[in-house]
């Protein structure tokens, strides 16, 4: 109760500061950046839509609809008090879990998994909102433990924080989206200062501990496809396919591509998942090589900006927000363009703002609007 009459007295306080002087401080490049991966996402839905485009039920439509969705998630995020999740955090972390464990129960998805839960009659992925939910709880255990992350016991808490979630991921079975919540953990305690000496016990603990989790944790499925990308050729008909007609649709597309809506792979229905996890390799061939350069630089510079925010950021628990954002957006960067291209095992994990998948559209623009509530809010606390 303590805490909660602090927040109050907090709120009451700032209540009396100049709120307009304090949107000075929104990131206008941060969230332009974020618009225009969004709008290129949108015109790949388009693309992949072809003559149903207007039709009800077209993924160009539903693209629109997530992203209008997204635009209010992001400013109701932004005019957030974000404070207030450090008080929330522990009810955060198990609403959480609940949200992935009925997903469990009672989701559906391809082949047996267990994925999306119908929301309204909209299929919603909460491993998805799972990500910034993360995030959120991690910032805040990080954030109150800033001198004592030379302590393995603190490291290792992190570790406990993050597992049930990433345990319950890769149950359903969703291997890509469990890696991220790794990638999420090792970034934010990289930037916390967190002893290198353990972190690197740790991955080398992660590295010994690969041959056990091929031999009694990955699927049939998944183990062959994590070995299509070293010779697709050997089954080019079966778990080779999917890479062969990317790598073909990438190689097509040349400087300038063939244009929008104008790929063969993609007019042809030739490539699985075109639209969502392979949504890179019709970009490439139907807007080319300066196409993807053009998407890169944008993620480069959204990653600027949301680094920005964190390193400006007046208490420990903005500078792990950040972290925990900039680690998600670029492992997913990394890993879906590396997949696409043959360089990187097939593992799911969709091209943030780009890939078709509201939830993944709606979670980003929450993690963002969240980092601009940071801005806002510790910019008006100067006044």
């Amino acid at each position: 109760m303590g805490v909660l009459r602090i927040e109050r007295s907090s709120l009451r306080h700032w209540a009396t500061r100049p709120m307009g002087a304090a949107w000075r401080a929104f990131d206008w490049q941060l969230t332009i950046y974020a618009l225009l991966l969004a709008s290129i996402g949108l015109a790949m839905a388009y693309s992949n839509s072809d003559d149903t485009v207007l039709q009800g039920g077209s993924t160009f439509l539903r693209g629109l609809m997530w992203a209008g969705i997204a635009i209010v998630v992001f400013t109701a995020a932004a005019v957030f008090d974000y404070k207030w999740l450090k008080t929330l955090a522990w009810p955060i972390y198990f609403t959480n879990l609940g949200l992935l464990a009925v997903t469990l129960a009672i989701g559906k998805g391809v082949g047996g998994a267990s994925r999306w839960v119908s929301v309204g009659g909209i299929q919603f992925q909460f491993s998805e909102l799972a990500k910034i939910l993360m995030i959120v709880v991690l910032a805040n255990y990080l954030s109150r433990r800033e001198r004592k992350l030379d302590s393995l016991t603190s490291i290792l808490g992190a570790c406990l924080l993050v597992a049930p979630a990433a345990v319950l991921v890769l149950m359903q079975p969703d291997l890509g989206t469990s890696l991220v919540f790794g990638a999420i953990l090792a970034g934010m305690l990289f930037m916390s200062g967190a002893s290198l000496k353990w972190l690197g016990i740790m991955a080398g603990a992660v590295v010994a501990a690969v041959p056990i989790v091929w031999t009694h944790v990955l699927r049939d499925y998944q183990k062959q496809r994590l070995l299509s990308f070293l010779d697709p050729t050997a089954d080019p008909q079966g778990s080779g396919y999917q890479l062969l007609q990317s790598q073909a649709a990438v190689s097509s597309g040349g400087l300038l591509g063939k244009g929008l809506a104008n790929g063969s792979q993609a007019q042809a229905d030739l490539l699985p998942v075109q639209s969502t996890d392979f949504v890179f390799a019709i970009l490439a061939q139907e807007l080319g090589f300066v196409g993807g350069l053009v998407v890169f630089a944008l993620f480069v510079a959204l990653l600027w900006r949301v680094m920005t925010s964190a390193w400006r950021s007046r208490d420990s628990f903005g500078l792990m927000m950040g972290a925990g954002i900039a680690s998600m957006i670029l492992f997913q960067l990394v890993v879906n363009v590396g997949m696409v291209l043959g360089i990187m095992p097939i593992t799911g994990i969709p091209l943030p703002f780009v890939t078709h998948g509201g939830a993944s559209l709606v979670s980003l623009a929450l993690g963002l609007g969240l980092l601009q509530s940071i801005n806002i809010h510790q910019s008006r606390a100067e006044w």
